[in-house]
């Protein structure tokens, strides 16, 4: 739940321990920035932040080309990563090697997650691992001893995860910017931070996209209501069209 600060209170005690002739004054409370929400055809706020791979980088910085903002949700529950977020990044980093999605649609992607580096770097560790698990699902040793759940499951899982993506352990890759926000000041502000979602109570993004045009206004935002509730790839791609088809601002 969102607060606004009030000011006016730190003033009237500062006046009255001046009239009781206090002799210390306690320092006025550091106040949170002022909450800017991100408005569709609106330029949206500049913030900057560290970077996973060093240094930082201002929102304002990519300015000159659209750009698609991806935040994952990261975990699932308590102990388990959200499997969906591990191969949607993958899937990504698939359809810019051999696409070349950045340059064909005049974007920059980031990834932005509300962790910070330490945490970042496991989840990046686990990717081999998950995409295993995900054959594992796919491709069972005796399908014919499935229960219904399995198969279900399994069919489920085929139609999530088309693609087979394979790591070798410590493989990570990491062609895109990776927004460190472990403070969740921004994912806070954007609302796309929850402690309790989609049924699971745990610290954790809303699966999210958003996308500024060159000149960095907002065109698109999507924030998912379910885990399974996201833009593929191909869509953001015809919205992408959509903006470059667009007459450039003067």
């Amino acid at each position: 739940m969102r607060k606004t600060a009030v000011h006016g209170w730190g003033c009237l005690a500062l006046s009255a321990a001046l009239c009781l002739g206090a002799t210390s004054v306690v320092p006025a409370q550091v106040q949170e920035p002022e909450f800017k929400p991100a408005v569709i055809e609106q330029p949206m706020p500049d913030f900057t932040l560290p970077l996973y791979q060093g240094g930082e980088l201002s929102l304002s910085g990519l300015k000159g080309k659209n750009t698609v903002i991806i935040v994952p949700r990261f975990w699932a529950d308590t102990g388990y990563y959200c499997t969906i977020c591990n191969y949607q990044y993958l899937d990504f980093v698939d359809i810019e090697k051999t696409q070349g999605f950045q340059k064909a649609n005049n974007a920059r992607i980031v990834f932005l997650f509300p962790f910070g580096k330490d945490d970042v770097a496991k989840w990046l560790a686990s990717l081999p691992e998950q995409m295993d698990k995900i054959k594992a699902v796919k491709y069972p040793v005796d399908p014919a001893k499935l229960d219904d759940k399995a198969k279900a499951r399994r069919e489920r899982w085929s139609k999530f995860f088309p693609k087979d993506f394979s790591l070798k352990p410590g493989e990570a890759p990491t062609p895109f910017p990776i927004w460190l926000d472990a403070d969740r000041k921004i994912a806070k502000r954007l609302g796309v931070f929850a402690t309790e979602w989609s049924g699971s109570k745990v610290d954790q993004g809303i699966p999210s996209v958003f996308i500024l045009d060159a000149q960095g206004v907002l065109m698109f935002k999507f924030i998912g209501q379910n885990t399974a509730d996201r833009p593929s790839p191909a869509y953001l791609a015809k919205i992408l069209e959509m903006i470059n088809a667009r007459t450039p601002r003067s």
